[in-house]
């Protein structure tokens, strides 16, 4: 995909959350908005991926560990024709198959449920290593918050990953700064977080999560280092995309009420 057409699918993905998150009356599209130029890049240029064929053996897989973004990344699997943008509209409704926290069953594209935060780790690390046994040279993308980075959880994975040399495992910090009650730096300050990773043994890349070259140009070029696993800390903005939400704690649980809604679309180009 060009860089336009990139922009073109980050912005259709907005517009489709902000309709979700407001028509199920659910909340996080603060933290949905912030990815979505990183899922763009990804699912426009970067994964390797058959949406014919969800379950293709030699897939790259991407694993959302802020399991609370779901919308945004159902929103760019159907765009990119994992399943039918009529789903869209069940989200968070009894009996659909998209859950409020992402699922992977019966959802194509999606390769585990999350939502307990500081497990996505984990499980990249664990289908890293089986793609190390089994010779496969498919990689593992997993997608964190920075709240999530409280956790211990997350540390021994990031302890374990790059003992066991994966370098095809790439992990993507979605670093809005911004958590479920505060400031990332108010609630429990990360920073120096690029220091720690790579006193880790991580590769680490720190660009701007919203400059289409930079993103490209990181998730282009990995493995950054061969045996090990590398880490792009993106810098991103909390409800990016539409000016009242963004870098505003209340979206991180908000929905978007019905003139809200219009105004945001009207925002990104869009009418209701």
């Amino acid at each position: 995909m060009s860089n336009s057409s990139l922009k073109e699918l980050a912005r259709t993905i907005r517009a489709h959350t902000l309709c979700m998150v407001h028509k199920s009356r659910a909340s996080h599209v603060g933290t949905c908005l912030s990815m979505a130029d990183l899922l763009a890049v990804l699912y426009g240029q970067i994964l390797r991926v058959d949406p014919a064929r969800p379950h293709w053996p030699d897939r790259d897989r991407f694993i959302l560990s802020k399991g609370h973004g779901a919308a945004i990344v159902y929103a760019v699997l159907a765009e990119r024709g994992f399943f039918p943008a009529s789903w869209l509209e069940t989200y968070c409704e009894d009996d659909s198959k998209l859950g409020g926290h992402i699922t992977h069953a019966d959802v194509p594209g999606v390769e585990a449920s999350t939502g307990s935060l500081g497990h996505g780790l984990s499980i990249g690390c664990g289908i890293a290593l089986a793609a190390k046994h089994d010779d496969k040279d498919y990689r593992v993308f997993v997608m964190l918050s920075d709240g999530e980075l409280d956790e211990g959880s997350a540390w021994e994975a990031i302890l374990f990953a790059p003992h066991h040399g994966l370098d095809n495992l790439i992990a993507i910090v979605d670093y809005n700064k911004i958590q479920s009650f505060g400031s990332v730096r108010d609630v429990l300050e990360l920073e120096p977080l690029a220091d720690k990773w790579r006193a880790f043994g991580w590769a680490v890349l720190e660009i701007d999560g919203h400059d289409y070259e930079q993103i490209i140009d990181a998730l282009s070029n990995v493995p950054m280092e061969e045996g090990r696993p590398t880490v792009v800390i993106a810098h991103t903005v909390k409800g990016k995309g539409v000016s009242f939400m963004e870098d505003q704690l209340a979206w991180h649980y908000k929905s978007p009420d019905d003139e809200q809604l219009a105004r945001a679309l009207i925002e990104l180009g869009e009418s209701n």
